[in-house]
């Protein structure tokens, strides 16, 4: 018998010793094909999926990869059961190809009779295609490529796109690359990205998403459309994109609630591409205005159910996905896998730390006792109710102040869910905050501020969860969140991750009414960045120590 630190289960699930020696080199390669279910202290419970084995393997991970990884670290003989289902779902990628044949036609090519006869009597895929150039080959209906991906993944068989895409209106970018060079793992994101033609690329938050974007985009050299969360990060991408290429003012359009320019390099926003007019989509003239080469998607975690209809028509474009994770807490990583296409690169979040390019964290819970009459009042609420009495319960307010007194000199975001619970910590604090409702040029002053050291707390709602560049941030205080949400979990760490000047380790801290819901929808949020090697100290309130 081994004595490594996996147990492989028959039902497809990975258990993992977190305090074995090897538990973080098993972890690294396990990650890469299953993802994380649970992670309380001693063993964190894995499940292999066929969406994680389809991402692997569009990565470039073959079945024998993944099997050599759970062979190698596993206590006990893999069960062959497991063996073969890894196997034959790895193998069911592929097996369909969309292409165009000489005459340009699209066309859905099996190199299985059986696969190809099944799928094309499916109810959904029978409609899509028009007619049978070959025994071995459907036509798709031209305007069907995205919607034919998305019906395929739902029946169990991926299809590998290799239809190519249009080269879009050239357009000249460079990267210019004085006092500076992209890291090893951006360019090698950029490489792999690039010989695809469309997917996403999995990066930790302040590890230079942007750059690959912008690399992207100096590859294809075409014009290209930029859709991102909000106008602040829609700013600090014409910002970036000006500093590291030969993109002029002139060259970059901002297409927001506030501008309407279409330019060579246009942003835009989710927001403005999903607002609607007497019920029609008012803006979707924009995805047409100009030839566009390069569609890049920035947080496609966060992508609007809207979008992921708008870009199944626009799978002739070249697309590409920039996220700090796939998790979506809507279950439509599939959408993303079919539509903007499958995961290229991903980059471990303790690795790009082990190479100095973030900066390392340490994460704690810091529980919270409520009063006797707050937990009265808990208990009779309706179960709705609870999570909020919860999260914005008012003993969190003095923990707050004891916390910034704890770090002297350092820049602190307090970030929370609830508008009220804003105002009260804005008003108790005496700093200033950044809500929905802050206009786009004072949340830019304040962000400004804050990175200048003038302001040396500011608290903010969930608008900075995402594209907020806060080098010098390197203490988060987290009072409320979006229930069990991980990907605003991670979102929220990595505010703190880009290195600091002065060298600090970040500090992020989760503030926990202790026995609610509060510490249940904790635990979830966690398992995201226990996936990533992220531990969290438990902390007392009381006394601020580690709790026994």
């Amino acid at each position: 018998m081994a004595d490594g630190p996996l147990i492989v289960q028959s039902d497809r699930t990975v258990l993992l010793e977190v305090a074995h020696k090897d538990a973080e080199n098993a972890r690294h390669e396990l990650a890469i094909f299953a993802e994380l279910e649970r992670a309380p202290e001693h063993i964190h419970t894995y499940r292999i999926t066929r969406l994680g084995l389809w991402n692997a393997r569009a990565a470039g991970h073959q079945a024998d990869d993944m099997l050599a990884t759970l062979d190698r670290w596993s206590r006990f003989p893999v069960p062959p059961s497991v063996s073969v289902d890894i196997r034959e779902t790895v193998g069911r990628y592929g097996r369909l190809v969309i292409e165009r044949d000489d005459e340009d036609r699209l066309i859905l090519r099996g190199s299985d009779p059986a696969v190809l006869a099944e799928v094309a009597r499916n109810k959904r895929i029978q409609p899509l295609l028009i007619g049978r150039p070959s025994p071995d080959a459907h036509e798709i209906d031209a305007w069907a490529r995205g919607h034919i991906k998305q019906e395929l993944l739902k029946i169990g068989w991926p299809a590998e796109d290799l239809a190519g895409y249009t080269p879009g209106t050239p357009h000249e970018i460079d990267l210019h690359e004085d006092g500076w060079t992209l890291r090893p793992y951006q360019r090698q994101a950029v490489d792999i990205f690039t010989q695809g033609g469309s997917g996403v690329v999995v990066l930790p938050c302040g590890a230079g998403k942007t750059l690959v974007g912008a690399a992207a985009m100096a590859d294809t050299k075409t014009t290209t459309l930029i859709l991102v969360t909000n106008t602040v990060s829609a700013r600090q991408w014409r910002d970036e994109l000006l500093k590291r290429t030969s993109l002029t003012p002139e060259e970059i359009g901002e297409y927001s609630g506030q501008v309407k320019e279409i330019k060579p390099v246009t942003i835009a926003t989710y927001q403005i591409l999903t607002a609607k007019r007497q019920g029609k989509y008012a803006h979707l003239s924009l995805l047409d205005a100009l030839d566009w080469g390069l569609i890049v998607y920035d947080e496609v975690h966060l992508l609007p159910a809207p979008v992921f209809k708008l870009t199944a028509d626009l799978q002739a474009r070249r697309r590409l996905g920039l996220t700090a994770t796939l998790v979506r807490e809507d279950g439509r990583e599939g959408d993303v896998f079919s539509l903007i296409g499958p995961k290229r690169f991903d980059a471990p979040w303790k690795e790009i730390e082990a190479q100095g390019f973030i900066s390392p964290a340490v994460c704690y819970e810091v529980r919270v006792d409520l009063p006797a009459s707050d937990r009265l009042e808990y208990a009779a609420a309706a179960d709705d109710e609870r999570y909020r009495l919860a999260a914005t319960a008012e003993a969190k307010i003095g923990v707050v102040r004891e916390l910034i007194e704890r770090h002297p000199g350092e820049q602190i975001l307090v970030i929370g869910q609830y508008l009220d619970q804003i105002d009260v910590l804005a008003d108790a604090l005496g700093a200033p905050k950044i809500t929905g409702a802050t206009p786009v040029d004072e949340r830019a002053e304040l962000f400004q501020a804050f990175r200048t050291g003038e302001v040396p707390v500011l608290i903010v709602s969930k608008v900075a969860n995402f594209s907020i560049d806060l080098p010098d941030a390197s203490v988060a205080i987290q009072v409320s969140g979006s229930f069990g949400s991980r990907q605003e979990e991670a979102q929220r760490l990595g505010r703190l991750l880009r290195p600091k000047s002065n060298g600090h380790t970040a500090s992020f801290y989760t503030l926990i009414a202790r026995d609610t819901v509060d510490q249940d929808f904790a635990q979830n949020r966690q398992r995201f960045l226990a996936e990533q090697g992220y531990s969290y100290t438990i902390l007392d309130a009381d006394s601020l120590a580690p709790a026994s």
